[in-house]
């Protein structure tokens, strides 16, 4: 399965510019034989902390991976915030919108304390594994990237990881590196989609990045707006996981 990863600025709290934006980044990465397009973490309105932005289900950034989805006939990934229905504290949602009207929700489990998330957003607790031409992804956001036991829980299950993050540029290293461990350690694919740019006084570096079950980066992008694209092929993990027999060695 082709995906592309778009690696993009964000307006800040302005989801009609990041919606104007994206709408045409969506379709050259539709064009390109895509069937998967990520964006980031916060497409619409960047890693804010602003009661205002949050948006009730099925709200302004749902209602645009949808149509993007079904205007191209492709797959569409991104996070935005989205109100609970016990009436609490939003999730930071990541949703997968498919051509045909389908939509699943992965709600971050970790917060980022540091950065105070988890006193504007609530964990979620509800891993998300989607199947969609035969390739089974698993759904994270950003700070998730860190804990490797929850990746691991999912390994005999996935094909690919998909990470979809605002990164600092004062982390750039982790970043590229959690990456091509979370490939290493479970033997699947792993997508990074981070944005780019600056926003609520941060700097981002992108570094976005398709990296396989072997740890090598098939196709990466620096510190500026990119469309990256390349082939994940799940006979390749399963190839990885017969030849390097690891994941049964588990305790």
């Amino acid at each position: 399965m082709k995906v592309a990863v778009v690696q993009h600025d964000i307006a800040w709290e302005s989801r009609d510019t990041n919606f104007e934006r994206l709408s045409q980044r969506i379709e050259e990465a539709a064009a390109t034989g895509a069937r998967l397009v990520v964006l980031s973490e916060m497409f619409s309105t960047g890693f804010s902390m602003n009661p205002e932005m949050r948006e009730a289900f099925d709200g302004p950034s749902s209602s645009f991976l949808r149509s993007m989805a079904q205007t191209h006939g492709v797959w569409v990934a991104g996070s935005f915030p989205e109100m609970s229905s016990d009436g609490g504290l939003p999730f930071n949602t990541l949703m997968l919108a498919g051509p045909n009207g389908e939509a699943h929700r992965y709600q971050k489990i970790h917060p980022f304390t540091y950065g105070s998330e988890a006193d504007h957003f609530q964990a979620g607790s509800t891993f998300v594994t989607v199947t969609i031409e035969d390739v089974r992804l698993s759904l994270f956001v950003c700070y998730d990237l860190r804990f490797a036991d929850e990746f691991w829980a999912l390994a005999q299950h996935t094909d690919a990881y998909v990470v979809v993050a605002n990164w600092p540029e004062t982390r750039r290293t982790h970043w590229q590196a959690l990456l091509t461990a979370r490939a290493i350690e479970n033997q699947a694919y792993v997508i990074g989609c981070n944005r780019v740019g600056e926003g609520g006084g941060l700097k981002y570096c992108g570094d976005s990045r398709i990296v396989d079950p072997l740890g090598e980066v098939v196709v990466s992008a620096a510190r500026t707006e990119a469309l990256i694209v390349a082939e994940i092929d799940p006979t390749h993990v399963a190839s990885v996981r017969d030849k390097f027999r690891f994941l049964q060695d588990r305790r």
